[in-house]
């Protein structure tokens, strides 16, 4: 089986070198950014206007040798963890996922704020976000994962996923 995804949009951020880049949305809370929408894409929109916040499925398209082992940025313990473990880019089909706020959506292209994204990003999919569909009741656990809020929004990306061969 052959599976085939299609680009239907370009985020456009601010950030344009992964290293220094926030790790995760909240580290980028006041960080607007646009997605360009594919012009034959644009009728999907009507409507989205109608949520505070959505979920970006987007390729991470600079990275070019994905790792079954990894230390993740907000490990206390600096260990390797199991990659399905993590959030880090090095997936094997280096697929990302984000929740952002949207600020506004005019013609094809949609206004977000609270971004995490390298600059011309493919985005796969957007899905709105519905708390009462998305949110979790009851006990939630966090594996190894022991950072706060605050030291999570701190913590930048360094040169540990950046492929020299890349840049």
């Amino acid at each position: 089986m052959q599976i085939q995804l299609q680009q239907i949009a370009t985020i456009c951020s601010p950030f344009c070198e992964l290293e220094n880049m926030p790790v995760q949305p909240c580290g980028a809370k006041d960080t607007y950014a646009t997605i360009e929408f594919k012009e034959e894409f644009v009728d999907g929109l009507k409507d989205l206007d109608g949520f505070s916040h959505v979920y970006l499925i987007y390729y991470f398209h600079k990275i070019q040798k994905p790792a079954l082992h990894v230390i993740p940025f907000n490990d206390k313990t600096n260990t390797h963890r199991g990659v399905f473990s993590t959030r880090t880019p090095m997936h094997p089909n280096s697929i990302g996922l984000s929740v952002v706020e949207i600020v506004s959506v005019k013609d094809n292209v949609v206004t977000i704020k609270g971004i995490d994204i390298l600059d011309g990003t493919p985005l796969l999919d957007i899905k709105p976000y519905i708390e009462n569909f998305d949110k979790i009741a009851g006990e939630v656990k966090s594996g190894w994962m022991q950072s706060s809020f605050d030291e999570v929004s701190a913590v930048r990306s360094d040169e540990r996923f950046v492929d020299e061969d890349t840049f």
